[in-house]
């Protein structure tokens, strides 16, 4: 559900097959489609203009093949998710505006997400950024880095994990506000969950989650800190071509862990492995500042109990002069603790 920099075009006869094939209850009448964005978690995403009101918005297109058991379980996931985390209008969550449906062909529903229209994802901004262009000034890396960890604490609260946390699905209004977007992965959590490893593109993937072990919301956490560090360098962080690849080349970094780090029974024996001693920071990303250094050490961590949580993070001295303020959102009525494991949890009074 990631807008790319620059839509892409289609023919009128594109725009008008795109609901000419599914005759909509209501879908047809209220928007007109202007162009296909690109695609998402389980669906194809349409810049499109309200009839209503001329509003442009991004139409989220989702076939569901009806089966005995009703609703494929991602379809229904992402819409709970937002339906559930929607009310509270935080303002770096992508806000779901409407839901339409109609009949499709052979038995298919389609269902149509109607969401705010943002112009650009954080991937064709840093793209932008690139050599020989000059890089993302540093206080915009730290602005945005507020922001993430900011709608992170917000899910946790609600133990909320994302689980597919990447440049393409966080959003950057022209005002430079931040929004997560594409919930198709993000599923309600309890602590340790053996989960589908089958989440978060590779190259963002917690080492828990390459190793198919039990994860928790410290996989967003990770993925989070792999986004900083693209950002400060300029290029992904971790570009492997397989699992192991990918862990080795994270153990380049941050050291291959010990027999006793090691969990028991993965597949991936640690003697795969070369051993290998951690790499300074400012040797991977020498513009980073030393208390950026010091934050991203304790997010880029093999052990997940050991990560910092996003709301560690929030109070980190790297924040200190950050130029965002966070603002206050959540009704009087809700609080937030910290339970025995350190994890924020949502106590509704």
């Amino acid at each position: 559900m990631v807008p790319e920099a620059h839509d892409v075009p289609e023919s009128a006869d594109d725009r008008n097959s795109m609901f000419d094939e599914d005759p909509l209850v209501s879908s047809s009448e209220h928007y007109v489609a202007l162009g296909r964005i690109g695609n998402g978690a389980y669906g194809t995403v349409y810049k499109a203009r309200s009839t209503h009101d001329g509003a442009i918005v991004a139409l989220k297109k989702i076939r569901i093949h009806l089966t005995e058991d009703g609703f494929p379980t991602s379809t229904l996931r992402e819409i709970a998710t937002l339906k559930q985390i929607d009310q509270f209008e935080h303002p770096n969550i992508i806000r779901l505006l409407d839901i339409c449906h109609g009949q499709g062909l052979n038995e298919q529903l389609m269902l149509y997400l109607v969401f705010e229209h943002i112009d650009q994802d954080m991937a064709s901004y840093m793209e932008r950024h690139k050599p020989p262009n000059a890089g993302i000034p540093k206080h915009t890396v730290k602005n945005f880095m507020h922001q993430i960890f900011y709608a992170i604490d917000f899910l946790h609260s609600h133990r909320i994990m994302h689980r597919d946390l990447k440049p393409q699905n966080i959003l950057i209004t022209n005002n430079g506000v931040v929004k997560l977007a594409d919930f198709g992965l993000a599923k309600t959590y309890c602590f340790y969950m053996r989960l589908t490893s089958t989440v978060v593109t590779l190259w963002y993937r917690s080492p828990e989650v390459l190793l198919t072990c039990p994860y928790s919301a410290s996989v967003d956490i990770w993925s989070a800190g792999c986004i900083m560090a693209e950002m400060m360098k300029g290029s992904p962080m971790f570009t492997g071509k397989s699992e192991g690849d990918q862990l080795d080349r994270i153990f380049r970094v941050i050291g291959t862990p010990g027999p006793g780090e090691w969990p028991p029974e993965v597949s991936l024996p640690l003697t795969s492995f070369k051993v290998r001693a951690p790499t300074p920071l400012e040797h991977v990303i020498p513009d980073l500042c030393r208390e950026g250094r010091d934050l991203l050490s304790k997010i880029l961590v093999f052990s997940p109990t050991q990560r910092l949580t996003s709301g560690e993070l929030l109070d980190h001295p790297y924040f200190d002069d950050s130029s965002y303020m966070l603002p206050s959102f959540m009704g009087s009525q809700e609080s937030i603790n910290l339970d025995h494991s350190g994890s924020r949890e949502l106590i509704l009074s």
